[in-house]
C-alpha cells in the first residue's frame, strides 16, 4: 500500500467497515484540478494487455469475446489445452466474487472451446458482485479469453505518481500474484520504492537495481528491459498508474505479464483521445456519471443520509460525524469552491435519485464558495423537485446572512442549523423517523418542533 493510501485510509477508517473500501477505491481514482476533483480513467484489462504488446512487454495470447460464441471462437484460435475466462469488470477481487446468476469466481480455468462457451455464456450480461462492487454488482459485457500459463515464480512490478516522492515512483516486490496491499501490511521490508526523476526518467541503472533486489539478477538483462518499456509505456499514455501483477515466469523460463490494471491522468484527454474513447460508462454508477456532467463529485455508499458539502475533507469529517451520532450517509458529494444555484439543484437531483436517502445534510462553509448561491439551488432544487424528504442545513462564511434570509422567507420545510454537532444529531434523528414512516407507509409533518 502506498503512502498516499496510507494516509487515505487512516482519514476515514472511521467511517464504517463495508463502506470504507468502497469509498477508499472511489476517491483513489479522483484529482484536483481547475474546474474541481474529477474522476481519472480506469480501462479493463484486455486495454491493459494490448497497450503492454505495443510496447513490447510479453503477454499471453488473448481475445476479446462479447458473446459467448466469440468466447469458443477464440478458444479455438489459441489451440491450447488450458484456457482463462476473465471476466471484464473494472472493480477489483474479480477471482473472489461471484455471479448473481450463481457462477462462483469472476476468472475461471476451462480445457475446451465449447467449455469455454458454456462459462462465457454465463458470465456475459450477468452482473459479478465482489468485495468493491457492493451488493449490486457491475455488469459483465465481456469476457477476456487467454492463454492459462503455470508460473513458477512471480514478481510485482508497478510505476506511479506519488506525492511523497513529488514524483513518479517504481514499486517493485519478489511477492508477486498476490494482493499488494496485504504484502505492505504483512511485511513492509517486502515491497522496494525507487523514486524517478521526472526530467531525467527511469535510468538502465535504476531498473538493473531494482531487479536484481527481487532476486531477478540471473535475468536482469530481459526485466530491465520491461521495465524501461514500461515507464516510456507510463509516460507516453499520461498514466497515473500502470501495475503489472504478477510479472511471471512460466515453466520454460519466458516471462510473462498474466495481470495489469492502468489508471490514466484526465487532464491529459486531449493528448489521448483514442484511448479515452474507450472509456466504458456500464461500469461506473450512473448517478456518478451524472455528476461529472455537472462537475461534482459523487460516491453512492449504503447509508439513508444524503450529504451536499464543499471540499472532500469537509465531506469526511461530515459523514464522520454522522457516523459518530449512529447515523449511515449515503453518499460522499463535494460541489467544490466554485458551484454554481444551477450546480446545487443538479447535486439534489442526484442525491434524491437514490431511494434510500430519508433526510439531507448540507453542510457548506463559505469561502470562495458563497452561501447565498448555496440557499438559491436549494429553495430551487425543493421547489421544481417537490422534496418530500427534510432538509438540515448548516452554514457558515461568505454571505451567510444572505443565505438565511433566502431560506426564511421560502417557507419550505429546510431547517437550518448552526451547528454542525447539533445538524447531525438532528439529521439522524429525521432520517430515523421518516425511514419508520415509510416502513409503516406514513407521512411525516416537518413543520412540527422536534
Amino acid at each position: 500500500m502506498t503512502t498516499v493510501l496510507r494516509r487515505s485510509f487512516n482519514i476515514i477508517e472511521s467511517l464504517s467497515k463495508p463502506n470504507t473500501n468502497q469509498l477508499l477505491g472511489a476517491l483513489s481514482v479522483r484529482h484536483w484540478n481547475g474546474n474541481g476533483q474529477k474522476r481519472n480513467l480506469n480501462v479493463h484489462e484486455h486495454v491493459s494487455f494490448s497497450l503492454l504488446k505495443e510496447a513490447g512487454v510479453p503477454v499471453p495470447e488473448f481475445g476479446v469475446a462479447k458473446t459467448k460464441e466469440e468466447a469458443k471462437e477464440i478458444a479455438i484460435k489459441l489451440n491450447v489445452k488450458d484456457i482463462v475466462l476473465k471476466a471484464q469488470v473494472l472493480a477489483g477481487g474479480r477471482g473472489k466474487g461471484h455471479f448473481k446468476g450463481g457462477l462462483k469466481g469472476g476468472v475461471k480455468m476451462v480445457y475446451s472451446p465449447e467449455e469455454a462457451e458454456k462459462v462465457a455464456g454465463q458470465m456475459i450480461s450477468d452482473y459479478l458482485i465482489t468485495k468493491q462492487t457492493g451488493e449490486k454488482g457491475r455488469i459483465c459485457n465481456s469476457v477476456m479469453v487467454t492463454e492459462r500459463k503455470f508460473p513458477r515464480k512471480e514478481y510485482y512490478f508497478a510505476v506511479m505518481m506519488e506525492r511523497a516522492f513529488s514524483g513518479p515512483v517504481l514499486i517493485a516486490s519478489s511477492q508477486g500474484g498476490v494482493n499488494i496491499e496485504e504484502v505492505a501490511a504483512e511485511n513492509p521490508q517486502a515491497i522496494l520504492y525507487e523514486p524517478i526523476d521526472i526530467h531525467q526518467g527511469l535510468t538502465r541503472e535504476q531498473a538493473c537495481k531494482v531487479v536484481t533486489a527481487v532476486g531477478l539478477g540471473d535475468k536482469k538483462d530481459e526485466a530491465t528491459e520491461t521495465l524501461l518499456r514500461l515507464y516510456d509505456l507510463f509516460l507516453k499514455k499520461d498514466a497515473l498508474l500502470l501495475e503489472v501483477n504478477p510479472f511471471a515466469e512460466d515453466s520454460s523460463g519466458k516471462f510473462f505479464s498474466l495481470d495489469a490494471k492502468m489508471r490514466f491522468d484526465d487532464n491529459a484527454e486531449f493528448r489521448q483521445k483514442d484511448l479515452f474513447a474507450l472509456r466504458d460508462w456500464s461500469q461506473e454508477d450512473q448517478k456518478e456519471v451524472e455528476a461529472a456532467k455537472h462537475s461534482l463529485n459523487y460516491i453512492a455508499l449504503d447509508g439513508d443520509i444524503g450529504c451536499l458539502v464543499n471540499g472532500a475533507g469537509l465531506a469526511m469529517a461530515t459523514m464522520d460525524i454522522i457516523k459518530l451520532h449512529g447515523g449511515e450517509p449515503a453518499n460522499f458529494l463535494d460541489v467544490g469552491g466554485g458551484a454554481t444555484a444551477q450546480q446545487v439543484k443538479e447535486a439534489f437531483k442526484i442525491i434524491t435519485a437514490d431511494p434510500k436517502v430519508c433526510a439531507i445534510l448540507v453542510n457548506i462553509f463559505g469561502g470562495i464558495m458563497r452561501c447565498d448561491i448555496i440557499a438559491e439551488g436549494i429553495i430551487a432544487a425543493a421547489k421544481e423537485l417537490n422534496l418530500n424528504v427534510p432538509i438540515v442545513c448548516r452554514l457558515q462564511g461568505t454571505n451567510v446572512d444572505d443565505a438565511k434570509v433566502l431560506i426564511a422567507s421560502a417557507a419550505m420545510k429546510i431547517l437550518p442549523v448552526d451547528n454542525l454537532d447539533e445538524a447531525a444529531r438532528l439529521v439522524v434523528k429525521l432520517s430515523s423517523i421518516v425511514g419508520l414512516a415509510r416502513s409503516a407507509k406514513l407521512s411525516v409533518n416537518f413543520e412540527i418542533p422536534i
